[in-house]
């Protein structure tokens, strides 16, 4: 009887680990924001890409590992594009090989976010 107990009390502990263990999210908005906000004066006139900045994007670059992160990491990026005034859009396109990071697509506005992997 009492390993009948310890068996149940055993599988309902097990149930509520697995239950309650956390899911993993992708990265969001903000965590990409942080990354990136030392690039927002260069991204509207130019000149020399910011240490700051290039040290972000490579973060940045690192952290988005998974599928989910690179299209989640995609999407604050083009809604950020288009929702900051004054970006210039071909700095922003090149903003990663000027950092020395190669991305499978291009940052726009237009970059479908659904078909990066």
């Amino acid at each position: 009887m009492a390993s009948s107990v310890a068996l149940k009390l055993t599988c309902m502990v097990v149930m509520c680990m697995v239950v309650g263990a956390p899911i993993a999210q992708a990265i969001t908005c903000g965590q990409v924001a942080t990354y990136v906000s030392p690039c927002i004066s260069y991204l509207r006139t130019g000149g020399t890409v910011p240490v700051t900045c290039c040290s972000g994007v490579r973060s940045l670059n690192s952290a988005a590992a998974t599928t989910a992160d690179r299209q989640a990491t995609c999407r604050c990026l083009v809604t950020a594009a288009s929702n900051l005034p004054g970006l210039n859009p071909n700095l922003i396109s090149n903003l990663p090989s000027a950092c020395g990071v190669s991305l499978p697509f291009k940052i726009s506005t237009s970059t479908n976010c659904n078909n990066i992997k």
